[in-house]
């Protein structure tokens, strides 16, 4: 009686939530940031060198969309970020099956990798620079390293956590190495893979920009933040940050629908 009862109260109490609103919180810090932004500016209370105001910042982000020059810039830089993830993905997802799978393979490379993933990233610029140069083709190795390592991470561990009850169920249905490994262990491991290759996605594009900043060769948008530093353009430096954040956000909410499908997609087939 209690249970219906307070069914009842909660299904009175529906109609006097908020509906929608809690998607737009996330708006609250950004918007006062702004208003800050344009108080400071107007009322000069830093100095305007250094912090130009949102105006300014409009300017400067119409001129350089009119131009087409962030269009340039944007398209290399996501360019190298696709390659290098490609690569990285690629790579992770065959060196993880395999450490995950193999017991031979993993005492084998298993040591050596993790000792490999503790060494920084940007550790290996210089030994990059001297190897492969400051172009592309350095930039690229760079962010294949940022995306390999947690595809590897995530997709071992996916594999060694299969639950033993669907290895067990396999074995009493008689199914050979193969068919266990590609109908149970692969997706069951499937949303660990999936974790590894979103962390990687997002890696990637960071790595894009300090690749950039430190191999200075070329076109990008780490360039733009370069030549408005070297400017002391602070107008093409914040706008330059913000399509960086525009495009890692937009990285972010895109993977995260594909997520949330591939959930859905496991759920229908489970």
């Amino acid at each position: 009686m209690s249970a219906s009862v307070e069914r009842a109260e909660l299904s009175a109490l529906e109609p006097l939530r908020p509906r929608g609103g809690g998607r737009w919180r996330g708006l609250v810090l950004p918007v006062a940031a702004i208003a800050l932004w344009c108080l400071a500016a107007r009322l000069e209370l830093v100095n305007s060198a250094l912090l130009v105001s949102p105006s300014k910042v409009l300017a400067t982000a119409w001129e350089q969309i009119e131009t087409g020059r962030v269009w340039r810039a944007l398209g290399a830089s996501l360019a190298r970020e696709a390659t290098g993830f490609l690569i990285g993905t690629a790579g992770g997802l065959v060196l993880g099956t395999l450490l995950g799978l193999s017991p031979l393979f993993d005492r084998l490379l298993g040591p050596s990798f993790n000792t490999f993933k503790q060494i920084s990233l940007f550790a290996w610029i210089p030994l990059i620079s001297v190897w492969f140069g400051l172009g592309d083709v350095a930039k690229v190795v760079f962010l294949s390293l940022a995306a390999l390592v947690p595809v590897v991470v995530n997709t071992c561990d996916g594999i060694r956590t299969t639950p033993p009850s669907l290895l067990e169920v396999a074995r009493v249905y008689g199914f050979t190495r193969w068919q266990t490994v590609t109908q149970v262990v692969l997706p069951s491991a499937l949303p660990a893979i999936f974790t590894g290759i979103y962390l990687a996605l997002i890696y990637s594009w960071l790595a894009t920009i300090g690749a950039e900043y430190l191999l200075v060769s070329g076109r990008g948008i780490g360039n733009t933040l370069i030549e408005g530093s070297e400017h002391f353009r602070m107008d093409l430096v914040l706008f330059g940050m913000v399509v960086i954040g525009f495009v890692g956000w937009s990285m972010n909410a895109s993977a995260r629908a594909l997520e949330r499908r591939l959930a859905r997609w496991l759920g229908r087939s489970s």
